[in-house]
Order: C-alpha cells, then sequence, then structure tokens
C-alpha cells in the first residue's frame, strides 16, 4: 500500500511543476531540463521549475521523487543510470519500478575518440594494434559501471581484445586525459568533445548507433556496425513521476511534453549541442525500460562489470 495521498485535479496544473535534476549544472539533463523551461508554459500551461539535486549517478535527484506525491507537481529527467543502480547494489528504491514513465524526449549519442596525432583511422585498425600490443591501450570513461564504460567493456569483448580501462570521474575529465596522451581512446557522449571533433584535435572512430548521426558535425563518423562489430547503444533522456500518478495527469503531461519536442526554439537549442529530440509515449517508454534492463543486466554480468563493482564495493 502506497503511503502517499494524492487528489485528482480536472484543473491540472493549476501551479508550476518542479522537474528534478539529479545531475550538476551543466550536464545533459541540466541542459535539456533548462531548454524545456524556457518553453513549457505555452504546452503545459504552467512553468517548469529546475531544481538540481546532484549526487549518487542520479539517487539523490530519483530517491527525491520517487518519495514526492504523485500528483504530476514533481518530475525528474531520467536517464539510463536509473536501471542500472539497482543491478549494482542495493539503493534506497528500485528505480524502474517506484517511477512512473511519462515520456523520452531525446537520446544522445556516444562516441569512441582518439587524439588526433594517433595512426588509427578506424576501429580495426586499433583492434589489430590492440592484438600485437596486448594490454598497452588504455580506454578511458566517466567511472566504473557508467555507459561509456559498459561501451568500452563490450568493445572489448566483442573484438577480443585485451585493453586497459581507466575510470575518471566526468567526460570532461577523460576528454583532458586524451588530449594530454595519458589514455590512448575514450569513449563518451557526444556533447563533450563534439567541438574538438569539428577542429580536428580529436578523431572520431565510431559510435554505437543503428545509422550514422543526423548531426552535421557528426554525419561523417561510421558505426560499429558498419565495421564489423555489432555494437548499439543509446543514452536517452526522459521524464518520470512518482509511482501511482493518476491516469489523466500522466496523459496531460505526456500531451504537453510531445508538443513541447516539436517546439522550434527548443529544437535550435538541441540541435546546438548535437542532441537528437526523439518523443516516445509513456507505454513506449515503458518498454524502452524493460528491453533496456535485460540487455544491461546481461552485459554487466557478461564483461565482468557487475563483480569489479562488487570488488570495490568490499
Amino acid at each position: 500500500m502506497s503511503n502517499k495521498t494524492t487528489t485528482t485535479n480536472n484543473k491540472f496544473p493549476d501551479k508550476p511543476i518542479t522537474i528534478i535534476v539529479g545531475f550538476s549544472v551543466g550536464g545533459g539533463s541540466d541542459l535539456l531540463a533548462r531548454a524545456m523551461e524556457k518553453v513549457a508554459p505555452k504546452y503545459l500551461g504552467q512553468s517548469l521549475v529546475v531544481l538540481n539535486k546532484p549526487g549518487g549517478a542520479g539517487a539523490n535527484g530519483w530517491n527525491e521523487l520517487a518519495g514526492s506525491s504523485p500528483d504530476g507537481y514533481t518530475l525528474a529527467i531520467v536517464t539510463p543510470e536509473l536501471l542500472l543502480l539497482p543491478l549494482y547494489g542495493e539503493t534506497k528504491y528500485h528505480y524502474p519500478t517506484a517511477l512512473e514513465p511519462i515520456a523520452q524526449i531525446s537520446t544522445l549519442p556516444y562516441v569512441m575518440i582518439v587524439s588526433a596525432d594517433q595512426p588509427w583511422q578506424n576501429v580495426q585498425e586499433v583492434i589489430e594494434y590492440a592484438k600485437q600490443h596486448p594490454g598497452k591501450l588504455k580506454f578511458g570513461h566517466s567511472g566504473i559501471g557508467s555507459m561509456p564504460h559498459i561501451i568500452g567493456e563490450t568493445f572489448k569483448k566483442v573484438a577480443d581484445i585485451d585493453v586497459e580501462q581507466v575510470p575518471f570521474r566526468s567526460g570532461n575529465e577523460t576528454l583532458i586525459a586524451l588530449l594530454g596522451g595519458n589514455i590512448d581512446i575514450a569513449i563518451m557522449n557526444t556533447l563533450t568533445p563534439r567541438e574538438h571533433i569539428k577542429t580536428g584535435t580529436v578523431k572520431a572512430l565510431a559510435v554505437p548507433k543503428q545509422q550514422r548521426l543526423s548531426d552535421p558535425t557528426l554525419a561523417h563518423i561510421p558505426t560499429f556496425k558498419e565495421q564489423g562489430l555489432a555494437i548499439v547503444f543509446d543514452s536517452w533522456y526522459g521524464v518520470a513521476a512518482s509511482k501511482d500518478l493518476p491516469p489523466e495527469i500522466a496523459a496531460r503531461l505526456a500531451e504537453g511534453f510531445n508538443a513541447m519536442v516539436s517546439d522550434p526554439e527548443l529544437k535550435n537549442n538541441m540541435d546546438a549541442l548535437g542532441v537528437e529530440l526523439k518523443y516516445l509515449g509513456p507505454k513506449e517508454f515503458q518498454n524502452k525500460w524493460l528491453e533496456d534492463n535485460v540487455k544491461l543486466t546481461n552485459i554487466i554480468q557478461e564483461t565482468g562489470i557487475l563483480n569489479l563493482i562488487k570488488e570495490q564495493k568490499k
């Protein structure tokens, strides 16, 4: 039995809506929330108020959401970490079941990059080098168990190569290490190195997508699949509410966010960052959570990431 109380309001919303961001100011989740904040009154009839609650790879924000009243006035930006955290250990709430998906808003692609002075022009050349020099190459990512770490370990497994993984605290730190020659390969979302890819200070070798990116700055980057490796991962950004939200309120919110995704101002803001707007309604977004959960559960076991995390926690 839920101890939350709610009242159905036919005039919903009749006051501002808080949207929690469980990450720092300036990150992908925060930038999306602030871009939506600018256009929200047109489509929701009320303003969105962004509240940053960073910490715990998103957990602080999602704990706050899960404990809030399911009345539609508290929402949060969600990312795939919502699925990963409960797989890695005990969390205050089991987020996939404690939260209610409202809408996917956008996807943010990942990319594998190397510094411009490396000789490799494609993924196969990296693999050949790694096979000739086992354990010599280092790949950087934004933390043990993060999506970039998962992609890197999947690459190692699929390519059957021995590459050392090096965790950092963020994509920015990883990029600095790559540019400084401390690591050979980096995997991160495309927001961080986009300008460097544009100016040629780094070479982008692959994106783990079904097809190439539509962003003109990044459209030249081949997929892993084109290069013979079945590696497909997307990061997504969506909006969730706490469980037991009345269906009519969920429908009103989903309708508002759907209209927002077509807004030219929001599209221009996201295009400038290289973020692709891609709306999914509550049911489709829920299905995505379920599919990704199965995929990620298998991968963290097969690649040994789960054991690595358990070791760290001892």
